[in-house]
């Protein structure tokens, strides 16, 4: 990059208790991924996890130590993607399941020291069992935040749309839910889904920076790798750093089937948009020194 961003800049990767590497990831082994993605000059990962306790703390630092890399936040798509186990199942045992597996996703957090987000695992309402959904969804998440608050630890939600959960699908949304609380909480940001909900992204972490741990990034159209010349990025980069955003950027998206080159394509998309917020400012031109005038003699 042509200088330091104020923010760190991560990359999606998989633990290795994954089926498989999630599709918006590094298609490689964790450790494997943590090394490519640093010798490209990201400085964290953002790691999804499907089935895992604070046990796995070790191992997971030690890779990331090994490859010069910082965990930034443990995430819990898997649990919902590969797992179909959400928060508003209908059957009460895939619900218990579900919870679980997001307890365990926060005692990690803890032990790593890092925020855990939440998106789709909160899943969908069904026509008829919405308010009855919506109930065990709000009563989970809470244990899920008690948890988190025992572990010194911070709750990211992802607003998310519609197609992938129907709960709490804008900013607002999932502020007012985070009021009632009792932990530290705040939002996952991500381009994709809060222009999938019809959201200006530059208006969005505008008013949202000082509350944002993380804002995820990827192409405007087909969630692919960023694009040198997207006409967003610089505006969102002022944005953030005029709004005092204090969290790190994530790039979050598909990988077009060879994610070296992806998260390359993406890493120097971010350099040039960048380049504008990190050139010192050009020298203003000297004016000319002015030459005395002579004095016209006296007539």
């Amino acid at each position: 990059m042509t200088g330091p961003l104020p923010w760190p800049t991560a990359y999606t990767v998989s633990s290795d208790d994954c089926r498989t590497p999630v599709p918006l990831g590094y298609q490689a082994p964790f450790a494997e991924a943590a090394e490519c993605l640093a010798e490209l000059g990201y400085t964290g990962l953002e790691v999804q996890v499907r089935r895992v306790s604070e046990q796995d703390a070790p191992a997971l630092t030690a890779a990331a130590d090994a490859a010069g890399v910082r965990i930034l936040a443990v995430g819990t798509g898997p649990v919902a993607a590969q797992d179909r186990l959400t928060l508003t199942d209908p059957a009460p045992d895939v619900r218990r399941h579900a919870l679980d597996r997001l307890l365990g996703a926060a005692r990690l957090a803890g032990a790593l020291g890092v925020p855990l987000t939440l998106g789709q695992a909160r899943g969908r309402l069904l026509p008829g069992l919405e308010d009855m959904q919506r109930t065990w969804a709000e009563r989970a998440v809470r244990r899920l935040a008690d948890e988190v608050r025992a572990h010194d630890g911070r709750l990211l939600l992802e607003p998310q749309n519609r197609e992938t959960t129907s709960l709490w699908n804008t900013p607002e949304d999932a502020l007012a839910f985070a009021a009632g609380l009792d932990a530290r909480t705040g939002l996952v940001l991500d381009t994709f889904h809060l222009e999938a909900e019809g959201l200006d992204v530059l208006e969005a972490v505008r008013a949202h920076a000082p509350v944002t741990g993380c804002v995820q990034l990827a192409a405007p159209t087909g969630r692919g790798p960023l694009g040198v010349g997207d006409h967003r990025l610089p505006g969102l980069l002022r944005g953030l750093r005029q709004a005092g955003f204090t969290g790190w950027l994530t790039l979050e998206h598909t990988q077009d089937g060879d994610s070296p080159r992806a998260a390359a394509r993406s890493w120097t998309a971010l350099d040039d948009a960048a380049a504008p917020l990190t050139r010192p400012p050009s020298p203003l031109p000297s004016c000319p020194e002015q030459q005395p005038t002579k004095e016209e003699p006296a007539s």
